[in-house]
């Protein structure tokens, strides 16, 4: 009977010791394993942290923007609107308005990166993309007179600060 005890003992050590080893083997991993595991979770600590930033950034980018714009230009009472801070041209506009204030005159033959900026305004309001070459041919002048004489301006094909003016009025009343 002692055997038989001892016998049966066994047995039962040995079916637990069984279960445990195949549990065991079932829910360890390979070292490979873990490791990408581990990698992938730190990767998807670093993505919200990330994301955060870019939050954090896109709002101080938001705030910034408003800022710059109120100083450059002041808004009046009566186009205190959101629309009015956030213009979809901001950047041409403000290129536009320092040619005016600096009275630039482009005429035929000019170049530059200015020039560039009147090609880009002619591209939106056409609503072409002509090549921005920076040089101001007779392709730029035909579009300018043409813009001039929509605008009711004298049509001589050069730019002024008066057309200057009138193309910021546009993209403003178009943003």
């Amino acid at each position: 009977m002692q055997n038989f005890k001892f016998i049966l003992f066994s047995i039962a050590v040995l079916g637990v010791l069984g279960l445990l080893g195949y549990w065991a083997i079932l829910t360890i991993e390979p070292g490979s394993v873990y490791v990408e595991r581990e990698k992938q979770r730190q990767l998807e600590e670093q993505k919200v942290a990330l994301q955060k930033e870019v939050e954090e950034l896109k709002s101080q980018i938001a705030l910034s923007g408003k800022t710059q714009i109120l100083k450059e230009e002041p808004v009046k009472e009566s186009e205190t609107t959101s629309d009015s801070v956030s213009l979809k041209y901001q950047s041409l506009i403000n290129d536009l308005q320092k040619l005016m204030d600096d009275k630039v005159l482009m005429r035929e033959k000019s170049r530059g990166t200015r020039v560039g900026t009147v090609q880009t305004f002619l591209n939106i309001y056409y609503g072409t993309d002509k090549k921005v070459d920076n040089n101001y041919g007779a392709g730029t002048k035909t579009d300018m007179l043409n813009f001039q004489k929509a605008e009711g301006l004298k049509a001589d094909g050069e730019t002024d600060p008066a057309t200057f003016l009138k193309m910021i009025d546009w993209l403003k009343k178009n943003s």
